[in-house]
């Protein structure tokens, strides 16, 4: 190599390490002056408000009822699906809610009652309402958000929570309710 060569090589490497010793001490500033990130358990439980949904006597089997919860801006649905599936509530631990707005991009989603699976027109999502709205095929990066049900004495159901963030909400919060 000539010796031209070489101190350019040199100087490259300097630039390189004057470049990192910058940006490590950048790194290290905002570590110390910023609050630690807390990052929440995949499978965190979302606490929205208790809402009615719906009585068992109300439900059909494999015929999901439209709901909204845990407020008027997000659809979802309520279904009896005749068989004991994940998370599922009621005498024979087979109703189940989802929200139906995509977790892709937010379309609404259909119900296909012959394979029991939420799909999305958008982009050709999929998700398994029998497994916990596991997605089956498709765009999306995250499960369909299941309701956290329970049922009382008088066959009432209730939504107490969420499984995931819903589509379109910035965090779990609630805003205008105090």
């Amino acid at each position: 190599m000539s010796k031209k060569c070489n101190r350019l090589v040199d100087v490259g490497r300097r630039q390189f390490l004057r470049g990192s010793a910058l940006a490590a001490a950048g790194a290290a500033a905002s570590t110390v002056t910023s609050a630690p990130a807390q990052a929440a358990p995949a499978n965190a439980q979302i606490d929205y408000p208790s809402g009615k949904l719906a009585n068992i006597a109300d439900l059909a089997v494999n015929a999901p009822m439209d709901i909204e919860y845990p407020d008027a801006d997000s659809p979802g649905i309520l279904i009896k699906l005749g068989e004991p599936v994940e998370g599922g509530v009621g005498p024979d631990g087979d109703i189940v809610a989802y929200s139906v707005l995509c977790p892709h991009k937010g379309w609404f989603m259909s119900y296909n009652s012959e394979d029991r699976t939420m799909n999305c027109p958008g982009h050709f999502s999929r998700f398994d309402v029998e497994a916990g709205g596991q997605q089956v095929w498709g765009h999306a990066t995250q499960n369909l958000p299941q309701f956290t049900l329970r049922v009382d004495d008088a066959g009432d159901i209730y939504a107490e929570g969420c499984s995931d963030l819903i589509f379109g909400r910035p965090t779990n919060v609630l805003y205008g309710e105090e």
